[in-house]
């Protein structure tokens, strides 16, 4: 009975997002000031971040040209303040976007820093100015018959933001499927001397010795104002989805990447199931009018964002694993019926392949939009209705080591039993998306996977989570195991301990930032702590409850309500926070 009621409310969801998705309220300004342009706190778009602290500086500026760029900047060096960019989305995780915690702090806006897109035709170019949201530049391009070869998966980013931290799509084929990787030129506004100034625009190419630091810099050697990407002329693509059997995915994985130019894996551990992801480039003249409108970024009725989050909420309190599964359960098969967003005809799905326009496929975010003064629909991690809330670990492997992960976690699974694996699958299980080698010093030496997965966090920080030792484990067994490398724009704290260790070319990057900004205008504790891998102070009680350390005493988990330090099962050189009836520290 149970699983019948909540498959109805799965169907619900179907009918009402399909009439909701065009007046959805659109997410909040990630900038709230208490007096115009001042006393102002800054949030990621998920409301809280990952040390769940304010974010503040005193003042904010919003400049509209790229002079009047330079001109903020100046001021802010001759006047000795901290500086750090943001933008009108802040779907940044880490705290990257956050200045020193002083009153001699400024942020400097791109939100009104969007005006110029030029195209060169004849060159297949596009330059642009830095505070561009993406869906803007991809439809101007499309529009000139071209298309953008590289997109991150949600749209909701503009383009200096998504180069600046390595953000991407998936690709192993030509340039690959980071952004960053197609771009052919940059504008950097950096600190200067007095008689420059106090602030100067330099221009990088490929054969600038700065150019492969800028590309990826994390908004730490000065301000990205304009970015040229290469593009190619305007084509379709085809996408398919197969949902089989995941007892091959650990062989598979590598060949599916070099068959399919945009191809990725879902997989779904607890329900043994693997999503193949055929999706390759087809003729203009190929028919068809798709849409990939990818279902966790469509709005939602708030109403059921906060039940879905209540639902999970209680299941989490009981323990109550069945509840999840079902959960879990009905989630996937109503992604597998729907085509998790795609669209033939930009209304519904009918059958594969879906085919489209490279610009309406390869990028999505529809809750981001409105037509109507509507405040009953939003995204569902809105953090305004009290809806979905959650981690996300990103981890970065050489593709030659991915195999033995993904045996890691069968083994894990196995030994736990799959049901507890169930959180996991209630979002979007392990998402394996494909970029290549890469020239930017804190990019990937070497074609490799990145995995997503996304799993409840608790409303209150010192709440422990159900089953969350098998999440630690993996993150642990990714990051430390493995020695993966961190999505610079995701991941909590423990993810990026020791990260300088990961790069060959860090100490350049670190070059890079003493020539360009030698007073560490745009570096803060926050800044540093994910860049050089550095925990802020002792661990702290409860501490790895929220991935703020790696446990080691069991006072950093939740004794009292008998989560306890424990080696890992699979991965044992792994600390994580276990339920248990007794301390074994």
């Amino acid at each position: 009975m149970t699983n019948l009621l909540w498959l109805c409310l799965v169907l619900w969801i179907s009918t009402t997002t399909l009439f909701t998705i065009s007046f959805a309220m659109p997410p909040p300004n990630p900038i709230r000031c208490n007096d115009i342009n001042s006393n102002c706190q800054l949030s990621n778009s998920y409301g809280v971040w990952g040390d769940r602290q304010t974010c503040h500086a005193p003042n904010i500026v919003y400049p509209t040209t790229e002079e009047q760029l330079r001109q903020e900047l100046a001021n802010a060096n001759k006047n000795n303040l901290k500086v750090k960019i943001v933008t009108k989305f802040s779907h940044t995780i880490p705290k990257l976007a956050c200045p020193s915690n002083s009153k001699n702090s400024l942020f400097i806006s791109t939100e009104k820093y969007d005006s110029t897109i030029d195209i060169n035709v004849e060159r297949l170019t596009v330059t642009t100015d830095g505070g561009v949201g993406l869906r803007k530049l991809i439809d101007t391009i499309e529009k000139a018959g071209l298309s953008l070869v590289a997109s991150t998966y949600w749209e909701g980013v503009t383009v200096a933001g998504v180069i600046s931290t390595g953000a991407h799509g998936s690709s192993w084929w030509g340039k690959g499927g980071a952004i960053h990787d197609h771009v052919i030129g940059l504008n950097l506004i950096v600190p200067a001397n007095e008689n420059e100034g106090y602030a100067k625009i330099i221009k990088l190419t490929p054969k600038d010795s700065l150019f492969n630091a800028a590309k990826v810099s994390l908004g730490l050697l000065g301000i990205i104002s304009k970015v040229t990407f290469q593009l190619e002329a305007a084509f379709k693509r085809s996408i398919r989805l197969n949902y089989t059997n995941d007892s091959g995915i650990e062989d598979e994985f590598m060949e599916h990447a070099r068959k399919n130019e945009f191809g990725d894996i879902q997989w779904y551990p607890s329900r043994q199931i693997a999503v193949y992801r055929y999706d390759n480039r087809v003729p203009l003249n190929t028919p068809g009018d798709g849409l990939n409108d990818f279902l966790g970024f469509q709005s939602n009725p708030i109403v059921l964002s906060k039940s879905v989050r209540a639902t999970e909420k209680g299941f989490e309190d009981t323990r109550n694993i069945g509840g999840k599964c079902i959960m879990a359960s009905s989630f996937v098969a109503y992604k597998k019926l729907i085509a998790n967003g795609l669209k033939n005809n930009k209304l519904i799905f009918t059958g594969y392949p879906v085919v489209g326009h490279q610009g309406k496929m390869q990028s999505s975010g529809s809750c981001l939009y409105s037509s109507s003064i509507d405040i009953t629909s939003t995204c569902s991690w809105d953090p305004r209705i009290n809806g979905l809330f959650f981690y996300e670990s990103t981890a970065i492997f050489p593709s030659s080591k991915f195999g033995n992960f993904i045996r890691d976690v069968k083994k894990l699974r196995d030994l736990v039993k799959p049901e507890n694996m169930c959180g996991v699958d209630i979002y979007n299980g392990f998402l394996f998306r494909f970029i290549k080698a890469s020239d930017a010093y804190l990019g990937q030496g070497e074609d490799s996977v990145v995995v997503d997965f996304n799993y409840y966090r608790a409303s209150d920080a010192l709440n422990p989570r159900f089953n969350q030792d098998i999440w630690e484990e993996i993150e642990q067994m990714a990051f430390v195991k493995y020695r993966a490398k961190p999505h610079w724009a995701k991941n909590r704290n423990v993810a990026f301990v020791d990260v300088q260790k990961k790069y060959p070319k860090f100490n350049k990057f670190v070059g890079a930032k003493v020539q360009l900004d030698p007073k560490n205008m745009f570096s803060s504790e926050w800044s540093d702590e994910i860049l050089f891998g550095k925990q802020q102070g002792l661990k702290s009680d409860g501490c790895a409850l929220e991935g703020m350390c790696i446990c080691s005493e069991d006072r950093h988990c939740s004794p009292s309500k008998g989560y306890f330090c424990k080696p890992g099962l699979v991965y044992q050189e792994a600390h994580v926070c276990r339920f248990s009836s007794i301390s074994t520290s």
